[in-house]
């Protein structure tokens, strides 16, 4: 199955819950927040919600929220289930280590979508190396750094205008001036901020 290219807005309505696909604009002008019903003409009805519905809706949103396809999705679980201690939150730590997540919480992207832009159009230095693979997974000491065409790009600034402020996650460090940012540790569950029930994916890949 292909990237989902298409109104991200009705992705929002259909989970119920804002997962800030369009960056400013989710904070100023959320569709969500006139429109709360999921789209499509039967988004009216209410239907019992089954556990597998739960689980799958679950799995939906956080996949929706990272943009990784359903296979890629499935191998990151894998991959977590191998690692020595708890399943969900190393299934999310692995997701937070993407290069475009990375560039995305140091506040150099408007959003998720935006920094695999970056990443994808060789913008992104990663131990003073180009590496143009948005699912790169960071190591703990990577040092990513903006090139010197990346910090004249318009949106670029527009995010350092609008997210420069923000705090980054603790296990990150960055530096506004050298437009760069390093890894200082892996990120635990209780620094990812976002509202996600991680243990109904692990239900839903165990079932």
């Amino acid at each position: 199955m292909g990237r989902y290219i298409g109104p991200v807005c009705r992705l929002c309505r259909r989970e119920g819950v804002k997962l800030f696909l369009k960056g400013e604009k989710c904070v100023t002008a959320c569709v969500l927040e006139k429109r709360r019903k999921p789209p499509g003409q039967h988004g009216e009805l209410r239907r019992k919600v089954t556990e597998f519905g739960k689980r799958l809706r679950e799995k939906q949103k956080i996949r929706r929220v990272y943009n990784v396809r359903e296979q890629q999705f499935a191998r990151y679980f894998e991959m977590a289930s191998k690692m020595p201690g708890n399943t969900g939150e190393n299934f999310l730590q692995i997701l937070e280590r993407r290069l475009d997540n990375v560039i995305y919480r140091l506040g150099f992207a408007l959003s998720r979508n935006h920094a695999r832009q970056l990443v994808a159009h060789g913008h992104i230095l990663v131990n003073g190396r180009r590496v143009d693979i948005p699912s790169y997974l960071t190591e703990v000491g990577d040092e990513i750094r903006l090139t010197e065409s990346a910090r004249t790009i318009a949106d670029v600034q527009k995010a350092l205008e609008v997210r420069g402020e923000w705090t980054v996650p603790r296990w990150l460090q960055r530096s506004l001036p050298e437009m760069k940012g390093t890894v200082q540790s892996l990120p635990t569950r209780d620094q990812i901020d976002l509202p996600f029930d991680e243990s109904l994916v692990v239900e839903f890949y165990s079932r």
